[in-house]
């Protein structure tokens, strides 16, 4: 399985190339391997498709950065996201971006006290952790503006998950060329494309719904929480 790898020091982030937005964070790159299967065929049940993945992990690029990568702070760009797309690709991937959207409202919706949680505070590099179902929630919805502004769409944050990230992509849509998937340099120095604000559209609502499914498990218990990311508790 070609994996991308992101790290400060030993600190890591494991991305799959093929499996978009499936990762896996660990103080140790060994630590994140062994992590990816099960993250692999949670993806896969997620997408209602047979999990065929090789465990055997190639490392197909490599970045050492200075970022706080165990807080899941990331910039980036994979090589395989510098290609134009096709048509049919892009509806593809766009489908997903919205299933994933969808998925995280559902599964804050299933939550009966969203403004309740056990977990401690605790900071990171952007400031308070999320704790609760609503701040978990308006933090993952409110990257909508920022992350199509870095490709030069101009949306808001108006509207619930889905419908904040469908207005960016029909804007998007609004200009002749976006399939070309053009390459733009933007806030802090970060390189952006499309293909990478879909990646992490995926990968931001995934990190978000794990952490607040589990949440809500150990919270509430998991009878009436809507898993449908698939997750597996642990």
């Amino acid at each position: 399985m070609k994996c991308v790898w992101e790290h400060n020091g030993n600190d890591t982030l494991l991305y799959s190339v093929d499996y978009i937005g499936a990762y896996t964070r660990g103080s140790t790159l060994e630590t994140a391997i062994s992590k990816m299967s099960a993250e692999i065929e949670a993806y896969s049940l997620w997408r209602g498709q047979e999990c065929k993945c090789d465990t055997d992990i190639e490392i197909v690029q490599e970045k050492d950065c200075d970022l706080q990568v165990a807080d899941a702070d990331s910039d980036i760009l994979f090589d395989t996201e510098k290609t134009a797309l096709s048509r049919a690709e892009y509806e593809e991937l766009k489908a997903l971006v919205l299933k994933s959207a969808r998925d995280f409202y559902a599964l804050y919706s299933s939550i009966s006290n969203k403004n309740e949680s056990c977990l401690p505070q605790r900071m990171t590099f952007y400031g308070a952790v999320p704790r609760t179902a609503q701040e978990m929630y308006e933090h993952t919805k409110n990257v909508n503006s920022y992350y199509f502004a870095e490709i030069d769409v101009d949306v808001d944050n108006e509207g619930t998950i889905y419908d904040c990230r469908k207005k960016g992509f029909e804007r998007l849509e609004q200009r002749p060329d976006f399939l070309d998937n053009a390459v733009i340099e933007g806030s802090y120095d970060e390189l952006w494309s499309l293909r990478k604000v879909m990646r992490r559209f995926l990968w931001h609502d995934r990190i978000h719904a794990k952490a607040m499914y589990r949440m809500a498990v150990k919270t509430f218990g998991a009878l009436g929480v809507d898993n449908t990311f698939k997750f597996a508790i642990n």
